[in-house]
């Protein structure tokens, strides 16, 4: 008689993570007059028009080479020029980014020799392409954003004198984020080049008539000079040094790199400012020093709430990374933290702060929502923290949704979600903490009336 097999499992169910061109399009967003052309299938561009859409409310163009049958089988170069010639006539960019994804990679598509022959063709007309080869199996949309800013610097940074604008890389956060980091540093009254800038391109205030292309975003004559500036601060500790724009430039240019965590906690938060007064010599202002003590008083109100939380973090491994950080130092306890990229990095940077957690911690990578939910619920998880692709450990798992990152794509605010500085750790504190008491005082009544009053009865 045959043994029966152990049933096997090789499928991702509900994945956590998004496809690498998702963040390609994010971080080309962030480049002044700039425009994106996805070499691939219609179906792609659309996809992601409609996720990036449904985050920020927003109109967003993305152009296609609308790849089909006869393309797939002889190239589909004359597609991919034709749609440049499109966008030009329709746009007018400054730069073109031309992304792939996972049918252009498969049938080994050279969009860079692509790109060349368009510039020979077009001798003597002003056009500035980026390319960058993001399948959708090739990484997650973290690893797609920060490849693509590391070849907008690759294609647009030139050698330049040396001058006093530091050089500041964001990781995926939202366009409130942006803002306050810049808030932060003209209190501080430093001068930088803070790159990718998506806070206005994104989050654009309402204004007659509509304009396609909007100019802002980061200048690309500051990109150009981002050569000589005193140094780079990446918001990017989990980055893998080959994806990292802040390390090309230390290579190439020779720019001092400080890679430092989100400005999201207390301590990360410190060393953000700690940073930017070592490199630039500035104080730190009354404003962000009455900032942080506000910070500090409602993490001592708040702690005999929070003590209660058992958190499932998930989502981008820089944001959750800064989140374990910032829960650990109010006393949450992260039961399982996951990610959908496959990097060793996050378990190795947390792996000193997560010795001293009372439980162990579920790290994971890699992994999907069945993974996490069965870890969350096996761990009693009473929380959970990310963005609204978990909602299905809400909705199964019983356990309530705190919505950061991107996408948020079931309620409306997401992209003015503030989490970072002093101000925003406090805001994101606020709202862990409402969620735990919520789930504590909500069910009071009936449970005191199954208690005591129904048995007695």
């Amino acid at each position: 008689m045959k043994e029966k097999k152990a049933a096997c499992r090789n499928v991702n169910e509900n994945p956590c993570n998004m496809c690498m061109p998702m963040g390609g399009i994010l971080a080309l967003k962030g480049i002044e007059n700039t425009m994106v052309v996805l070499h691939g299938s219609q179906g792609c561009s659309t996809y992601m028009r409609r996720h990036i859409s449904e985050h920020f409310n927003e109109p967003v163009d993305v152009g296609s080479s609308s790849l089909n049958e006869k393309g797939t089988i002889y190239g589909g170069e004359k597609n991919l020029k034709q749609a440049l010639d499109n966008v030009r006539k329709v746009y007018n960019p400054g730069v073109i980014g031309i992304l792939t994804t996972c049918l252009a990679e498969t049938i080994g598509e050279d969009i860079g020799r692509f790109a060349e022959e368009y510039l020979q063709e077009k001798n003597g007309e002003e056009i500035f392409l980026v390319t960058a080869p993001t399948p959708g199996y090739g990484g997650t949309q973290a690893e797609g954003y920060f490849f693509t800013a590391r070849r907008i610097l690759t294609c647009l940074t030139k050698k330049s004198e040396k001058h006093n604008k530091i050089n500041l890389i964001v990781s995926n956060i939202s366009p409130a984020d942006i803002r306050e980091i810049k808030r932060i540093l003209n209190l501080m009254e430093i001068k930088y080049t803070l790159f990718p800038d998506f806070s206005d391109t994104m989050d654009r205030p309402f204004q007659r008539p509509y304009r396609k292309m909007t100019p802002e975003g980061t200048k690309i004559e500051d990109i150009r000079k981002m050569s000589g500036a005193p140094a780079t601060l990446q918001l990017g500790m989990t980055v893998e040094d080959a994806l990292s724009p802040g390390k090309y430039l230390a290579e190439t240019f020779g720019v001092p790199l400080y890679n430092l965590p989100l400005p999201i906690g207390l301590e990360n938060t410190d060393r953000f400012m700690e940073v930017l007064q070592e490199v630039t010599g500035k104080g730190l202002p009354d404003s962000l020093q009455q900032e942080r003590g506000r910070l500090l008083d409602g993490m001592i109100d708040s702690h005999k709430y929070n003590f209660l939380g058992r958190a499932v973090l998930f989502g981008e491994p820089e944001l959750v990374y800064a989140l374990t950080r910032t829960c650990l130092e109010n006393g949450i306890h992260p039961v399982v933290v996951a990610t959908g990229s496959r990097t060793a990095k996050l378990a190795e940077l947390l792996q000193p702060y997560i010795e001293a957690a009372p439980e162990p911690v579920q790290i994971l990578s890699g992994t999907d929502f069945a993974v996490i939910r069965k870890y969350g619920e096996a761990a009693e998880a009473n929380v959970a923290i990310g963005d609204s692709t978990g909602r299905y450990l809400e909705e199964k798992a019983g356990i309530p949704l705190i919505r950061i990152g991107f996408p948020i794509l079931d309620r409306m605010g997401g992209h003015r979600l503030l989490s970072v500085g002093y101000t925003g750790t406090m805001a994101f504190l606020d709202r862990v903490t409402n969620t735990l008491l919520d789930s504590k005082l909500k069910p009071y009544r009936s449970r005191m009336y199954d208690t005591f009053y129904r048995k007695a009865t």
